[in-house]
């Protein structure tokens, strides 16, 4: 493992940039401010790396930007109703950020601190272990929260995020990773042209504010039906409400699940290049954005960052599930413990 300066933080923190390797030619860079995966080299079919995460070429890119670049993102990725919500009848108010709404842990949430790093190592493969303690009130938030990410990177080109946490106060948690991914390289072009298949019969519609509705339905006969490989792009155009609300895929969707155990919940594939991604979690639901809102912003190497250059597949409990009585809670209580796992496997596929 190599570890470089990266900046320095807004409170004057030190920032570093930790990159691990394996064996067969993946190569990952993490840096310590937000968590964020920085840079992701994986060989495509012919054997070529390149980088298929988008990102920064310094920390000043993710300072002036608030697309959540690679980022690690909480108390509670996605989106809370009018950033309200109640916990054993007590009421609490978030700040309002995504208004109406409350998105991502606030302003600033975990993508924006400075994590503890301490690299380690598991067998063969290469890690880096990530520490945070967010106090009471942060946010709005209730209770102490002590958190730990562990980024692992195998021989078998794995890259496993485990998430855990705990609790002096009962709080809501729902942490995620918010890499933007490219398979066929960081802005060389847009991403409609991925196969795309995931394990779910039914999503969670929203509202015109991107809220959920509460209900359950099925994708059969939507634009929403990936069980089947197809392209992003092939029906994001769709006179569909859904599509119209959030300017292309931007939803939860309900992961076919038994038991606790990760389970495979995505599979994409680049065309061009051959190179694929396999998402396995532990989580009930994987929220697939089609990056609609990348606004051209400059990223590495000075490539512009336009409408679709990435996708995102945010493994996660449902948005807005603590004000949503069918949904799974997020509710942690002081003596339990948070935990989560999501595997990002990287492979390739002959022409």
């Amino acid at each position: 493992m190599r570890r470089a300066p990266f900046g320095v933080a807004p409170d004057g923190t030190p920032v570093e940039l930790f990159t691990l390797g394996n064996t067969e030619g993946v190569q990952l860079s993490v840096m310590n401010y937000g968590g964020a995966i920085v840079s992701l080299r994986v060989p495509d079919r012919d054997g070529n790396p390149d980088d298929i995460v988008l990102g920064f070429d310094s920390l000043d890119g993710y300072l002036n930007h608030s697309h959540y670049f690679g980022a690690i993102v909480g108390r509670y990725a996605n989106r809370i109703g009018r950033g309200r919500f109640e916990v054993d009848g007590r009421r609490y108010q978030l700040p309002i950020n995504d208004e109406p709404h409350h998105l991502h842990g606030g302003s600033p949430g975990f993508d924006r601190v400075a994590w503890q790093c301490e690299p380690f190592r598991n067998g063969p493969g290469e890690g880096l272990a990530l520490r945070h303690t967010s106090p009471d009130g942060d946010q709005g938030y209730p209770g102490t929260l002590h958190l730990e990410v562990r980024y692992l990177l195998s021989d078998r080109n794995e890259l496993q995020v485990d998430y855990l946490a705990t609790t002096d106060k009962p709080t809501v948690v729902n942490l995620t990773q918010h890499s933007y991914f490219n398979l066929g390289g960081p802005g060389e072009r847009d991403v409609l042209d991925h196969q795309l298949s995931i394990a779910a019969d039914t999503f969670t519609p929203v509202d015109c504010t991107l809220i959920p509705t509460g209900k359950i339905v099925p994708v059969a006969d939507t634009p929403f039906d990936f069980r089947a490989p197809v392209s992003i792009g092939a029906r994001i155009g769709s006179p569909d409400p859904q599509l119209e609300y959030a300017g292309g895929y931007d939803h939860n969707f309900v992961l076919r699940r038994e038991g606790a155990a990760p389970i495979h919940a995505a599979r994409v594939t680049e065309p061009v290049t051959g190179r694929t991604l396999d998402v396995f979690t532990t989580e009930p639901g994987l929220q697939f954005y089609s990056g609609n809102q990348l606004d051209g912003v400059a990223g590495r190497g000075g490539r512009r960052y336009g409408r679709h250059s990435g996708f995102c597949l945010e493994t996660q409990h449902f948005p807005d599930s603590p004000n949503q009585p069918l949904f799974p809670s997020t509710i942690l209580r002081p003596g339990a413990r948070y935990q989560s796992r999501t595997v990002f496997a990287f492979g390739r596929v002959s022409p």
